[in-house]
């Protein structure tokens, strides 16, 4: 079995995948809304499709978000798609992306714990 070794502040466990389809737009502008993504913590990989118009992205969902990814797009000018399936696939990836961020600050708990303060110990 091989080790992949993923990029500092990225976590194997919550780690996902995205596909965006853009609306097509400048090279340039794309181009440093890549390099600016790239340097984002959390991070894994960073690709451009140009035949399909598709940014694909693998990022750390406890410490990043598809709103946060859009904010960058949206500063160098750059729109995702307005189609039905891409706002569908946005609205699902929020979705996960909440529940990861979520479970990753969650502290998991045992019914079979003796409650604060009753001094005693289970066996």
């Amino acid at each position: 079995m091989t080790e992949h070794h993923h990029r500092l502040g990225v976590s194997e466990v919550n780690l996902v995948v995205r596909h965006m389809k853009l609306v097509p737009c400048e090279k340039s502008s794309l181009e440093a809304a890549e390099e600016e993504l790239d340097q984002l913590y959390g991070m894994d990989d960073i690709s451009f499709d140009e035949t399909s118009n598709v940014l694909n992205l693998a990022y750390d969902a406890s410490r990043l978000c598809l709103d946060g990814i859009e904010e960058v797009l949206q500063k160098h000018g750059i729109k995702v798609s307005h189609d039905w399936w891409t706002r569908f696939k946005e609205g699902y990836y929020r979705f996960i992306d909440q529940n990861v961020k979520d479970h990753a600050t969650h502290k998991p708990w045992s019914c079979h714990k003796s409650p604060p303060g009753s001094g005693r110990k289970r066996r």
